[in-house]
């Protein structure tokens, strides 16, 4: 449907279904959420979200309780359907497209916003990445997950599912230090338990000295469970800023020298990347490596914000990304630094 036909002779109508889906969708992340902490973080009266909640509530969408507000099961389904039909509005559709050609990924899914600038949008990422690999994933499938804010949104946001499902979740690595929440093996577990699944879990570091490496190689809990991980079908996974997970990881300042002076600007799966997609450090971990992926039916790569743009497009020419989800905010960057590239190089020309 083009919508800028329909826009020029009802305009209201598009601006009424993108803001009633707009307030749909925050109602979603945070359910269940209060009206007046629902209007502060829409920037609305409430006033204004009074009237539109009232709306949505005669048509069924919205339930109330002591809680808060929280879609009905009908309100869900619903806000799915119109997912692409809000794209389509908005641009992203155009923009998923364009950023799927320029990074030479097959598919790209962008949400609107830049989680750089406000903490909903990584709930909207974990959400689009849930709803996507439910679609994908199969009967036996091993879906191998990493650590991080990111990939626990997925976790929390993967609609949970009634009956048994013969998936294995497994974490990608080893536990990086931090929040027990944010570890790869809290992120399997809960994953698990939505989607029906068992889950495994790898209680060592992410990162160990050569000889330590070489001691758990032999120990029979490690040897029972790093080819399992190998064998993983699908692998969801974030992509770092260079400098950034390497201060997360507790590097050195010698090997944080290496990685300046490299000029690595992406991480991922304990391979640090400079702009062309060359690693010029690797970590000794224990889990996944990067030649594993080409053995996966899919690879997933989840990461927005505009300051991850240049870690994104690195790691894009770095290894095989099947699908991307990302949001606004780094696909415009990632386009915008293409656009200077392609003119810096016709000036040469």
């Amino acid at each position: 449907m083009d919508w800028s036909l329909t826009r020029r002779i009802v305009p209201e109508l598009v601006d009424v279904l993108r803001s009633r889906v707009r307030i749909m969708q925050r109602i979603y992340l945070a359910q269940p959420i209060g009206r007046r902490a629902l209007a502060i973080d829409l920037g609305l009266t409430e006033r204004v979200l009074r009237a539109e909640v009232d709306f949505l509530k005669q048509q069924g969408l919205i339930v109330a309780s002591p809680a808060g507000m929280a879609l009905s099961e009908e309100g869900e389904d619903l806000l799915e359907s119109l997912d692409e039909v809000v794209a389509s509005l908005e641009g992203r559709t155009e923009l998923s497209k364009a950023l799927a050609r320029v990074l030479g990924i097959e598919r790209v899914i962008v949400v609107s916003g830049d989680s750089d600038r406000d903490g909903w949008v990584q709930n909207t990422l974990g959400h689009q990445a849930a709803n996507f690999l439910q679609g994908e994933l199969a009967q036996g499938d091993i879906l191998a997950v990493a650590g991080g804010s990111t990939m626990a949104a997925i976790a929390n946001m993967m609609p949970m599912r009634k009956q048994p499902f013969s998936v294995r979740v497994v974490p990608a690595r080893g536990g990086l230090g931090e929040e027990v929440d944010l570890q790869a093996n809290t992120v399997a577990a809960v994953l698990a338990e939505r989607i029906g699944g068992t889950s495994m879990m790898l209680h060592i570091p992410d990162r160990v000295q050569q000889h330590t490496l070489e001691q758990l190689l032999t120990d029979p809990y490690v040897r029972e469970r790093i080819p399992e991980i190998r064998r993983a079908t699908i692998v969801a996974h974030g992509i770092g800023d260079a400098l950034r997970m390497a201060e997360r990881r507790q590097l050195t300042p010698e090997e944080i020298a290496i990685l300046r002076q490299s000029g690595a600007v992406a991480e991922a799966f304990g391979y640090y990347f400079n702009e062309d997609g060359q690693p010029v450090y690797a970590m000794t971990t224990v889990g996944l490596q990067l030649a594993d992926l080409d053995r996966m039916r899919l690879v997933l790569a989840v990461a927005g914000g505009h300051s991850k743009a240049r870690a994104i497009a690195a790691a894009a020419k770095a290894y095989r990304i099947n699908v991307l989800v990302t949001d606004e905010g780094a696909a415009s960057e990632i386009l915008s630094l293409a656009s200077k590239e392609t003119a810096k190089a016709d000036s040469k020309s």
